[in-house]
């Protein structure tokens, strides 16, 4: 398996000096990359020579900062940092700690996906987004502002406006929350849903687990969600 080197945007307006770090554990493989950070999986038998799904992955709050460790805690860093194989690349980008991004930005990491659409081949049909706490409002921005770039979103414990949902009315969305969520109340992920299916989508469900507080995620990212995310093409 070979060792891919990366190079992504050192600020969000030009191109990367190069790869801070590279890691390799069990079949996933990662790159650490200078400003904005993240991570890059590539499936075990990633071949250029035909397009593959790519999936971008939100972190929460708690995850921003300089320390790219940071974002391997949870969600889909976590599993392929257990060893778990997608078929799919993913990239997950950290936010800055004490910067001016407080909260993730559509546009930046519109410029993200455009660069790692360059570097790698990409199915331009197959692009998901998902992301947790921050991470699921970030989705939901993101989704929002440019409603025709992905196939499918799912959000987690997350939330935006209402009244801007009718934009991705279109879109199979997918939502998880926690009843018991003392940090993002579940009516958050309950009045976008709703307000989809008010302006018409047949595509937009919610899963509530009963017993759970803020951490859905980790309930929500099972084979179940990754094989309904690549059953939808746009």
């Amino acid at each position: 398996m070979r060792r891919t080197l990366l190079q992504h945007p050192r600020d969000h307006s030009g191109l990367a000096e190069g790869v801070r770090d590279v890691y390799r554990r069990g079949h996933a493989q990662m790159a650490v990359i200078r400003q904005l950070d993240h991570l890059v999986y590539l499936p075990p038998d990633y071949d250029a020579s035909r397009p593959w799904p790519l999936v971008l992955f939100l972190h929460g709050y708690g995850e921003r900062g300089h320390d790219i460790d940071r974002i391997r805690f949870n969600g889909l860093p976590a599993l392929i940092d257990k060893g778990s194989d997608f078929p799919f690349v993913m990239v997950a980008p950290q936010l800055p700690e004490s910067t001016f991004l407080n909260q993730w930005e559509s546009d930046v990491l519109n410029q993200l996906l455009v660069q790692i659409q360059d570097r790698y081949t990409i199915d331009d049909r197959r692009i998901y987004l998902t992301g947790l706490s921050m991470g699921g409002y970030g989705t939901w921005d993101m989704a929002i502002t440019y409603p025709t770039r992905f196939a499918a979103i799912a959000p987690i414990c997350g939330g935006g406006d209402p009244s801007l949902v009718h934009r991705i009315k279109h879109l199979p969305v997918w939502a998880f929350h926690g009843a018991r969520d003392p940090v993002v109340p579940v009516e958050r992920s309950n009045e976008m849903i709703q307000a989809l299916r008010d302006a018409g989508s047949t595509q937009a469900q919610l899963t509530i687990f009963p017993e759970l507080e803020h951490n859905s995620w980790d309930a929500a990212y099972t084979a179940s969600l990754f094989q309904w995310l690549l059953s939808h093409s746009k």
